[in-house]
Protein backbone atom coordinates (compact mmCIF):
# COMPACT_ATOMS: atom_id res chain seq x y z
CA UNK A 1 0.00 0.00 0.00
CA UNK A 2 2.57 2.47 1.01
CA UNK A 3 4.24 2.06 -2.67
CA UNK A 4 1.01 2.56 -4.76
CA UNK A 5 -0.03 5.69 -2.50
CA UNK A 6 3.40 7.32 -3.72
CA UNK A 7 2.65 6.32 -7.56
CA UNK A 8 -0.25 7.90 -8.08
CA UNK A 9 1.37 11.33 -7.32
CA UNK A 10 3.59 10.40 -9.80
CA UNK A 11 1.24 9.60 -12.83
CA UNK A 12 -1.21 12.47 -11.62
CA UNK A 13 2.31 14.79 -12.39
CA UNK A 14 2.98 12.90 -15.71
CA UNK A 15 -0.49 14.28 -17.10
CA UNK A 16 -0.04 17.37 -18.44
CA UNK A 17 -2.61 20.13 -17.53
CA UNK A 18 -5.08 21.65 -20.39
CA UNK A 19 -4.28 24.38 -22.05
CA UNK A 20 -6.66 26.72 -21.66
CA UNK A 21 -4.79 30.04 -23.54
CA UNK A 22 -7.20 31.30 -26.31
CA UNK A 23 -6.79 31.17 -29.63
CA UNK A 24 -6.03 34.08 -30.78
CA UNK A 25 -6.95 34.39 -34.98
CA UNK A 26 -5.54 37.52 -36.59
CA UNK A 27 -7.62 38.89 -39.15
CA UNK A 28 -6.60 41.41 -42.40
CA UNK A 29 -8.38 43.87 -44.05
CA UNK A 30 -8.75 42.91 -47.71
CA UNK A 31 -10.73 42.25 -51.00
CA UNK A 32 -9.23 40.93 -54.54
CA UNK A 33 -10.68 43.07 -57.37
CA UNK A 34 -12.37 40.87 -60.28
CA UNK A 35 -11.87 42.78 -63.51
CA UNK A 36 -15.59 43.23 -65.24
CA UNK A 37 -14.16 39.68 -67.35
CA UNK A 38 -13.51 38.18 -64.54
CA UNK A 39 -9.88 38.48 -64.26
CA UNK A 40 -8.88 38.42 -60.38
CA UNK A 41 -5.99 40.63 -59.09
CA UNK A 42 -5.03 39.93 -55.76
CA UNK A 43 -3.11 42.01 -53.28
CA UNK A 44 0.22 41.20 -52.41
CA UNK A 45 0.69 44.14 -49.75
CA UNK A 46 -1.83 45.81 -47.56
CA UNK A 47 -1.38 48.97 -49.87
CA UNK A 48 -1.70 47.51 -53.27
CA UNK A 49 -4.57 49.03 -55.02
CA UNK A 50 -5.52 46.27 -57.27
CA UNK A 51 -8.55 48.11 -58.86
CA UNK A 52 -5.63 50.56 -60.52
CA UNK A 53 -3.48 47.73 -61.31
CA UNK A 54 -6.02 46.28 -63.31
CA UNK A 55 -6.49 49.15 -65.02
CA UNK A 56 -2.80 49.88 -65.78
CA UNK A 57 -2.58 46.77 -67.54
CA UNK A 58 -5.71 47.38 -69.14
CA UNK A 59 -5.12 50.92 -70.36
CA UNK A 60 -2.57 49.61 -73.03
CA UNK A 61 -1.38 52.99 -74.15
CA UNK A 62 -0.76 54.54 -70.42
CA UNK A 63 -2.82 57.73 -71.27
CA UNK A 64 -5.82 57.39 -67.97
CA UNK A 65 -8.14 56.76 -70.34
CA UNK A 66 -9.41 53.00 -71.06
CA UNK A 67 -11.53 52.62 -74.52
CA UNK A 68 -14.00 49.97 -75.20
CA UNK A 69 -11.35 48.85 -77.90
CA UNK A 70 -8.79 48.33 -75.06
CA UNK A 71 -11.32 46.25 -73.02
CA UNK A 72 -11.75 44.30 -75.72
CA UNK A 73 -8.36 43.53 -76.25
CA UNK A 74 -7.95 42.79 -71.81
CA UNK A 75 -11.13 40.14 -73.15
CA UNK A 76 -8.40 39.04 -75.67
CA UNK A 77 -5.56 38.60 -73.27
CA UNK A 78 -7.46 36.80 -70.07
CA UNK A 79 -9.34 34.41 -72.99
CA UNK A 80 -6.67 33.00 -73.81
CA UNK A 81 -5.68 32.46 -70.14
CA UNK A 82 -8.24 30.15 -69.95
CA UNK A 83 -8.44 28.90 -72.98
CA UNK A 84 -5.85 26.24 -72.17
CA UNK A 85 -6.38 23.91 -74.95
CA UNK A 86 -6.02 26.88 -77.67
CA UNK A 87 -8.86 25.65 -79.27
CA UNK A 88 -10.11 28.69 -79.30
CA UNK A 89 -13.63 28.29 -76.64
CA UNK A 90 -13.95 28.11 -73.08
CA UNK A 91 -15.43 24.64 -72.30
CA UNK A 92 -16.94 23.41 -69.14
CA UNK A 93 -13.47 22.04 -67.52
CA UNK A 94 -12.04 25.57 -68.74
CA UNK A 95 -14.59 27.20 -66.99
CA UNK A 96 -14.82 24.82 -63.71
CA UNK A 97 -10.86 25.27 -63.20
CA UNK A 98 -11.21 29.45 -63.36
CA UNK A 99 -14.02 28.90 -60.99
CA UNK A 100 -12.22 26.78 -58.58
CA UNK A 101 -8.60 27.40 -59.04
CA UNK A 102 -7.83 30.62 -60.44
CA UNK A 103 -11.03 32.78 -59.01
CA UNK A 104 -12.57 30.61 -56.51
CA UNK A 105 -13.82 34.01 -54.57
CA UNK A 106 -16.94 33.87 -57.39
CA UNK A 107 -18.34 30.95 -55.42
CA UNK A 108 -21.33 32.63 -52.75
CA UNK A 109 -19.98 29.11 -50.74
CA UNK A 110 -16.49 29.53 -51.05
CA UNK A 111 -15.69 29.71 -47.21
CA UNK A 112 -16.27 25.98 -47.45
CA UNK A 113 -14.72 25.00 -50.63
CA UNK A 114 -12.13 21.93 -50.52
CA UNK A 115 -8.60 23.17 -49.91
CA UNK A 116 -5.86 22.29 -53.03
CA UNK A 117 -5.66 18.12 -52.74
CA UNK A 118 -8.52 17.45 -51.09
CA UNK A 119 -9.73 14.29 -52.12
CA UNK A 120 -13.21 15.80 -51.91
CA UNK A 121 -12.13 19.36 -54.35
CA UNK A 122 -13.48 16.77 -57.50
CA UNK A 123 -16.57 16.00 -55.94
CA UNK A 124 -17.66 19.51 -55.33
CA UNK A 125 -16.62 20.67 -58.89
CA UNK A 126 -18.79 18.17 -60.03
CA UNK A 127 -21.76 18.89 -57.88
CA UNK A 128 -20.95 22.82 -58.77
CA UNK A 129 -21.49 21.96 -62.47
CA UNK A 130 -25.65 21.87 -62.07
CA UNK A 131 -25.48 25.64 -60.22
CA UNK A 132 -23.29 27.11 -62.87
CA UNK A 133 -25.66 26.38 -65.65
CA UNK A 134 -28.19 28.36 -63.76
CA UNK A 135 -25.79 31.44 -62.94
CA UNK A 136 -25.74 31.83 -66.77
CA UNK A 137 -29.19 33.00 -66.68
CA UNK A 138 -27.94 35.63 -64.84
CA UNK A 139 -26.27 37.42 -68.13
CA UNK A 140 -25.29 40.88 -69.01
CA UNK A 141 -28.95 41.63 -70.32
CA UNK A 142 -30.16 41.14 -67.37
CA UNK A 143 -27.45 43.32 -65.06
CA UNK A 144 -27.24 47.10 -64.26
CA UNK A 145 -25.61 48.98 -62.13
CA UNK A 146 -28.18 49.49 -59.72
CA UNK A 147 -29.35 45.49 -59.83
CA UNK A 148 -26.89 44.42 -56.88
CA UNK A 149 -28.23 40.77 -56.59
CA UNK A 150 -30.78 38.95 -55.17
CA UNK A 151 -32.29 40.24 -52.30
CA UNK A 152 -30.28 43.23 -52.74
CA UNK A 153 -27.00 41.58 -51.54
CA UNK A 154 -23.99 41.49 -53.67
CA UNK A 155 -23.01 37.47 -54.67
CA UNK A 156 -20.03 35.67 -56.07
CA UNK A 157 -18.00 37.83 -58.07
CA UNK A 158 -20.22 40.82 -57.72
CA UNK A 159 -18.91 41.12 -54.06
CA UNK A 160 -14.94 42.24 -55.77
CA UNK A 161 -16.17 44.25 -59.03
CA UNK A 162 -17.81 46.60 -61.02
CA UNK A 163 -21.08 45.28 -62.17
CA UNK A 164 -23.35 42.86 -60.75
CA UNK A 165 -22.23 39.80 -62.58
CA UNK A 166 -21.59 36.63 -60.01
CA UNK A 167 -19.79 34.88 -62.21
CA UNK A 168 -18.33 36.92 -65.16
CA UNK A 169 -16.95 34.38 -67.38
CA UNK A 170 -20.22 31.78 -67.60
CA UNK A 171 -22.35 34.84 -68.17
CA UNK A 172 -20.13 35.44 -71.31
CA UNK A 173 -22.27 31.88 -72.79
CA UNK A 174 -25.25 34.12 -74.70
CA UNK A 175 -26.15 30.98 -76.40
CA UNK A 176 -26.03 28.51 -73.62
CA UNK A 177 -24.51 25.93 -75.26
CA UNK A 178 -21.64 25.45 -72.40
CA UNK A 179 -18.66 26.80 -74.07
CA UNK A 180 -17.77 30.61 -74.91
CA UNK A 181 -16.38 31.28 -77.90
CA UNK A 182 -13.81 34.66 -78.17
CA UNK A 183 -16.72 35.88 -80.27
CA UNK A 184 -19.25 35.73 -77.18
CA UNK A 185 -16.27 36.79 -74.82
CA UNK A 186 -15.39 40.55 -76.64
CA UNK A 187 -19.04 40.93 -77.28
CA UNK A 188 -19.54 40.85 -73.47
CA UNK A 189 -16.23 42.79 -73.10
CA UNK A 190 -18.22 45.74 -75.38
CA UNK A 191 -21.90 44.86 -73.87
CA UNK A 192 -20.14 45.69 -70.02
CA UNK A 193 -17.98 48.74 -71.41
CA UNK A 194 -21.33 50.33 -72.03
CA UNK A 195 -22.70 49.49 -68.67
CA UNK A 196 -19.97 51.46 -67.20
CA UNK A 197 -19.19 54.22 -69.78
CA UNK A 198 -22.87 55.47 -67.99
CA UNK A 199 -22.06 58.77 -69.61
CA UNK A 200 -21.39 57.72 -73.09
CA UNK A 201 -18.24 59.77 -73.15
CA UNK A 202 -16.47 56.83 -74.91
CA UNK A 203 -13.63 56.39 -72.23
CA UNK A 204 -13.58 55.57 -68.73
CA UNK A 205 -10.77 57.04 -66.37
CA UNK A 206 -9.86 55.61 -62.88
CA UNK A 207 -11.58 57.81 -60.61
CA UNK A 208 -14.65 57.27 -62.61
CA UNK A 209 -14.34 53.28 -61.90
CA UNK A 210 -13.29 53.74 -58.39
CA UNK A 211 -16.63 55.78 -57.95
CA UNK A 212 -18.88 53.01 -59.25
CA UNK A 213 -17.08 50.11 -56.92
CA UNK A 214 -17.66 52.63 -53.78
CA UNK A 215 -21.33 53.06 -55.08
CA UNK A 216 -21.93 49.42 -55.59
CA UNK A 217 -20.40 48.78 -52.34
CA UNK A 218 -22.32 50.92 -50.51
CA UNK A 219 -25.81 49.71 -52.05
CA UNK A 220 -24.99 45.81 -50.27
CA UNK A 221 -26.31 45.75 -47.71
CA UNK A 222 -23.71 43.38 -45.97
CA UNK A 223 -21.21 46.08 -46.60
CA UNK A 224 -19.85 47.84 -43.32
CA UNK A 225 -19.55 51.99 -43.63
CA UNK A 226 -16.93 51.85 -40.97
CA UNK A 227 -13.52 51.89 -43.22
CA UNK A 228 -11.95 51.00 -40.19
CA UNK A 229 -14.04 47.86 -39.77
CA UNK A 230 -12.77 44.29 -40.83
CA UNK A 231 -13.82 42.90 -44.30
CA UNK A 232 -16.66 40.50 -43.95
CA UNK A 233 -16.31 39.13 -47.74
CA UNK A 234 -15.15 36.01 -48.31
CA UNK A 235 -12.54 34.40 -50.74
CA UNK A 236 -8.71 34.04 -50.52
CA UNK A 237 -6.92 35.79 -47.74
CA UNK A 238 -4.01 37.95 -48.45
CA UNK A 239 -1.16 36.80 -49.15
CA UNK A 240 2.58 37.75 -47.37
CA UNK A 241 4.57 40.44 -48.71
CA UNK A 242 6.52 38.90 -51.21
Amino acid sequence: MPIAVMIVPLLAAAVPAPDTRPILVTGHAWAPFISPMGEPFRAHSMTDDTLADWFRKADRNGDGLLTADEMVADADRFFATLDSDHNGEIDPDELANYEYEIAPDVQVMSKTRPAPGDPGRQAARNEGDSGRQGRRMRGDDALGLDQLGIGGRLQGAARYGLLDLPEPVAAADTDFDRGISLTEFRAAALRRFNLLDTAHRGSLTLVQLEAVRSAALAKDRRTKHDPNAPDDRVGNGLPPDR
